[in-house]
C-alpha cells in the first residue's frame, strides 16, 4: 500500500511538472502581436461645437468616451500609439495596425469617440458631431496615458484615419494644445492617414516641435490630397518637420488593403467637403470661403458619393514606412 501511495504521488508530481512546463512553454510561444494585457478606460470628455473648441468655451455636454489600451509584451514603460477612428467609428481595419504595433513592442490605445455619444457613424451626416471634438478626446486620453505606470510619457505617438486623421493632424497645433491639453505631456509624433485638409485655422502653422508624417492616396476624392499638399507647403515654409507620402492607385481608406481588401466602391450616402474651402475667422467661426458665410453641411460645395477601398500593395508599403519611422522615433532595437 505504501509503495502504491508513493508511486501515485510521484506520478502526480510528474504530471504537474509536465503541465506547468507546457503552460510556461505556451506562454513563451504567444505571438508578439498578441498583447500581454488589455485595459478598458472610461474617458471623461465634452461634446461642444467647433466654435466652442476654437474659443476655449468648455460649456458643453459632459460625455464619457471609451479607450482600449493593449499593453504589448515586454517590461517596464513602453511606447504607445494612440489611434483615432474615422467617420465609421472603430472598424476592423484598426486591428491590423494594433497587431502590427504590438508585434513591435509598442502598446496601443484605441479611442472610441462615437459610442459614448450615441453615434455609430457620421459619414452620411457630418453635422452630427463637430470634428474638433475628437481632438478633445485625444487630449483627454493623453492625460490617462501620461500617468500610466506601463507607459513612457515621452514616447506616445498619435495616429488617425480620415476624420480621425484630421484630428491627428490638427492636434499638433500649439494653440489647441494650450487651450485643451492639460496632460503635461506632448505627443512624440503625429501620423495622419488621408486627413481632410480643407480647413485653415488661425495660426495653424504654429505646431508642436514634433514630426508630422501624412500618408495619402493620389486619387482620393473623399479628402483630396491637393489641400493637404497646400497645407504641407505652408508648414514647410514655416520650417516645420512635416512630410507627405503620396501613393498612386490608392483610394480613401487604402490601408484596408492590410485586410486583403482590393475593391474600390462608391460611398453613395457619405458627405465630402472635397470642393469646399473653409477658413476660421474671428470669434472661432468657420467660414465658407466661396460664399463668405458661416460654413454649413448644407452648403452647395458639400457633395456625396466619394470612393473608398483598399490597395494591399500600397497598404503594406505604408505599414512598413510607419513601422520604420516609429522604430527610429522610439529607439527600438
Amino acid at each position: 500500500m505504501l509503495t502504491d501511495w508513493r508511486l501515485a504521488a510521484t506520478a502526480i508530481l510528474f504530471c504537474c511538472a509536465v503541465l506547468f512546463t507546457c503552460i510556461e512553454t505556451s506562454a513563451q510561444q504567444i505571438p508578439k502581436e498578441i498583447a500581454a494585457r488589455t485595459e478598458i478606460y472610461a474617458i471623461p470628455s465634452l461634446t461642444i461645437s467647433d466654435q466652442q473648441f476654437l474659443t476655449g468655451d468648455s460649456n458643453g455636454k459632459h460625455v464619457t468616451v471609451g479607450g482600449e489600451l493593449r499593453i504589448a509584451q515586454g517590461s517596464g514603460r513602453l511606447p504607445v500609439v494612440v489611434l483615432m477612428h474615422g467617420s465609421s467609428g472603430v472598424g476592423s481595419g484598426m486591428d491590423a495596425w494594433v497587431r502590427q504595433f504590438n508585434s513591435m513592442g509598442i502598446s496601443t490605445f484605441v479611442i472610441d469617440g462615437f459610442s459614448g455619444r450615441g453615434l455609430t457613424a457620421t459619414g452620411p451626416n457630418q453635422a452630427l458631431l463637430g470634428r474638433l471634438n475628437l481632438i478633445l478626446d485625444i487630449y483627454r486620453s493623453l492625460e490617462i496615458l501620461a500617468k500610466h505606470p506601463r507607459v513612457d510619457p515621452d514616447r506616445i505617438a498619435l495616429m488617425g484615419f480620415s476624420r480621425g486623421g484630421q484630428a491627428a493632424l490638427y492636434a499638433s497645433l500649439d494653440r489647441f494644445n494650450k487651450l485643451w491639453n492639460k496632460s503635461g505631456a506632448q505627443f512624440a509624433a503625429y501620423i495622419p492617414f488621408y486627413p481632410d485638409c480643407s480647413t485653415s485655422y488661425l495660426t495653424d502653422t504654429e505646431v508642436a516641435a514634433r514630426p508630422i508624417r501624412i500618408f495619402h492616396g493620389t486619387p482620393d476624392d473623399y479628402n483630396p490630397v491637393a489641400s493637404c499638399k497646400a497645407y504641407v507647403a505652408r508648414l514647410k515654409e514655416a520650417k516645420r518637420d512635416v512630410a507627405l507620402t503620396e501613393y498612386p492607385d490608392s483610394a480613401h481608406g487604402f490601408d484596408s488593403g492590410l485586410l486583403g481588401n482590393n475593391t474600390v466602391v462608391e460611398a453613395t450616402t457619405s458627405q465630402t467637403v472635397r470642393h469646399c474651402t473653409i477658413r476660421e475667422s474671428e470669434g472661432g467661426v468657420l467660414m465658407n470661403a466661396a460664399t463668405r458665410e458661416p460654413f454649413s453641411y448644407k452648403d452647395a460645395c458639400v457633395e456625396r458619393g466619394p470612393h473608398v477601398g483598399g490597395n494591399p500593395t500600397t497598404a503594406i508599403e505604408a505599414r512598413q514606412a510607419v513601422s520604420d519611422f516609429l522604430t527610429t522615433l522610439f529607439g527600438l532595437g
